[in-house]
């Protein structure tokens, strides 16, 4: 593995020192508020309508991202993607413009895009989509920009008082980067459709972010386009984000549409990605708008009703995942174990991705105790006992990579930085008061673990 990095680090550096092929192959467009980035560390960027105008692959092909471009061919280091720079700059680690550049949507492509140049509209290969931020969810850890069920609380109430505000508009509305609301004319929808056509073909990966999807007309029309047009390219690899909590005639709907196009090799894969980090009232109190055994009924409604769909849980791991997420290890372990099949090979039906919280701040797992914190490094031991199942015939433990993320959830959690605890700490206690009242929780009844954490930073 090491060799090939090499290799494509060497590749790319013959044509530029900050040359990565994912600022012309990958793409996010939040289509809700107008903004795009390619990849996803460089923050997003305003589409301008105008530029959209006579042309709807300026989704992608900002003159923003171009001048980006014509940078990374000029031998030069475009400043957005200091990510990359920072680790080349300090460490002997591959970074990210070497991983994504030496992916199958990536790596065919290099020398295409060196002869393409950087004035041309090319047509990415992998993209994320959001058609809206409309949700039936608010989560504790999310925000306006992703859920139109936050905009209605902020506007009602007002953003959250803490250390400074937290969850505002005012400034989304300043920067013009507030979502346009779901039943109102979006242009950069608009754009899309248009685009689309042109777009499908070169598409290697597809996937459709939100908000929540299934609540999107679009996210059907789109599904409902590729049921219909799957010779154009029947090689795609699909995925959705759902947080699993729609009725059940929309689950119905959506299942079936799957069902064929898995079953008739419309698609080349399909992936459901959901979102879990905690059990029961936890959970409910985290993601507000869960019924924790709903969820679960839909993720084995899934299972049952699409074998050859792989279900990848995001676990957002923050400050009140620790105390249960040894209850959502055994549950993914289970579904792990029984819906297990030969058909599958060495791809779990089920996979648990722990990726931890850095923003929110006052959520991160860092403003916890000592002892709180060894609860994430016992989970990450359970995850490895059933992980010695992993190299069995029947292969359903967890993978290094499973456990290697939920370990280095505790490395992040130990590490020693500028992360200011005890403004954090203060903040966390505003924020539980302030999010019980307006949603009608009990904190202290729901995690009884924290209530001297909670005492000693009123």
């Amino acid at each position: 593995m090491s060799e090939l990095l090499s290799n494509i680090k060497k590749q790319l550096d013959q044509k530029g020192r900050g040359f990565c092929a994912a600022k012309w192959t990958q793409v996010t467009i939040h289509l809700g508020t107008g903004m795009t980035h390619s990849c996803h560390h460089p923050s997003p960027h305003k589409i301008p309508l105008l530029e959209l105008k006579n042309n709807p692959s300026a989704l992608h092909n900002t003159q923003h991202k171009k001048r980006a471009r014509k940078e990374m061919l000029n031998n030069e280091r475009p400043s957005e993607c200091d990510y990359c720079w920072k680790i080349e700059d300090n460490s002997n680690s591959f970074s990210d413009r070497v991983f994504k550049s030496s992916e199958s949507w990536s790596e065919p492509y290099i020398e295409e895009i060196k002869e393409y140049g950087w004035r041309g509209n090319y047509n990415p290969k992998y993209v994320e989509v959001s058609f809206s931020n409309v949700c039936n969810f608010k989560c504790a850890y999310c925000g306006p920009q992703f859920s139109s069920k936050w905009v209605s609380e902020i506007n009602k109430n007002g953003p959250y008082e803490l250390s400074s505000e937290y969850n505002g508009v005012d400034d989304l509305k300043k920067r013009n980067e507030m979502p346009i609301h779901h039943n109102d004319f979006n242009p950069y929808v608009e754009a899309f459709w248009k685009w689309f056509p042109d777009l499908y073909p070169d598409l290697h990966t597809f996937r459709v972010t939100g908000g929540e999807p299934l609540l999107s007309p679009d996210t059907f029309k789109l599904l409902e386009y590729i049921q219909t047009n799957h010779t154009v390219n029947p090689n795609l690899s699909l995925a959705i984000n759902t947080n699993l909590g729609v009725g059940d005639s929309i689950m119905d709907k959506f299942i079936k549409i799957i069902k064929d196009l898995t079953e008739n090799n419309k698609v080349k894969e399909f992936i459901v990605f959901t979102s879990i980090e905690a059990t029961k009232s936890q959970a409910e109190y985290l993601r507000y708008g869960l019924d924790d055994s709903k969820f679960w009924v839909n993720v084995e409604k899934i299972l049952t009703e699409l074998p050859k769909v792989t279900i990848n849980i995001m676990s957002t791991f923050n400050a009140l995942s620790v105390f249960t997420y040894d209850d959502l290890i055994d549950k993914v372990f289970s579904l792990k174990e029984k819906y297990q099949n030969n058909q599958r090979y060495w791809v779990s039906a089920i996979q648990l991705d722990t990726s931890y919280v850095r923003h929110p701040k006052h959520l991160s797992v860092k403003i916890l105790e000592d002892e709180h914190k060894e609860l994430i490094l016992q989970s990450a031991k359970k995850m490895l006992y059933y992980g010695m199942k992993e190299f069995t015939h029947d292969n359903y433990g967890f993978s290094t990579v499973e456990i290697q993320k939920l370990k280095r959830t505790y490395d992040y959690a130990t590490s020693v930085d500028d992360f200011d605890v005890k403004t954090n700490r203060r903040d966390f206690v505003k924020f539980v008061d302030q999010y019980d009242k307006r949603r009608d929780l009990n904190f202290l009844e729901t995690f009884p673990q924290l209530k001297e954490f909670y005492v000693k930073n009123k």
